[in-house]
């Protein structure tokens, strides 16, 4: 199976040179995905929104590369506020409390733009039967 490449439309993937998500055999491996409102093009101004947002963009991108959230093996979290943490564990608590991947937390001194309080990348492996 070739290597495919997944876009949001974002003019950043050919600006910056990356891909929201590649898929490559039964793996998907999810560019880091900040909070962003792609259907306005709006940052909403609380972790809770933008967590939320991240995760319909990466079931979007899984979706279209043919897995399922229950896919996750890994997530990797970057919050730029450790008072945000609370918040952010709740909404992964309802998304993957289920799938409950491998995962990791980092408090980051900032992201792209201040705006951004979170950011989260993937890796799904597709299931088979």
């Amino acid at each position: 199976m070739p290597r495919r490449l997944i876009s949001t439309g974002s003019p950043l993937e050919k600006t910056v040179g990356y891909s929201r998500a590649v898929i490559d055999g039964d793996f998907a491996f999810v560019a880091g995905t900040t909070g962003y409102d792609y259907a306005t093009m709006t940052m909403p101004a609380d972790v809770t929104s933008q967590s939320r947002n991240c995760f319909r963009t990466i079931e979007a991108a899984l979706k279209e590369g043919g897995f399922a959230m229950a896919d996750i093996v890994r997530a990797t979290y970057y919050v730029t506020d450790a008072k945000d943490v609370d918040a952010h564990f709740a909404v992964c608590g309802e998304v993957l409390g289920d799938i409950r991947p491998a995962a990791t937390l980092l408090i980051v001194v900032g992201l792209a733009r201040p705006e951004m309080k979170v950011e989260i990348e993937v890796t799904a492996k597709r299931r088979t039967a």
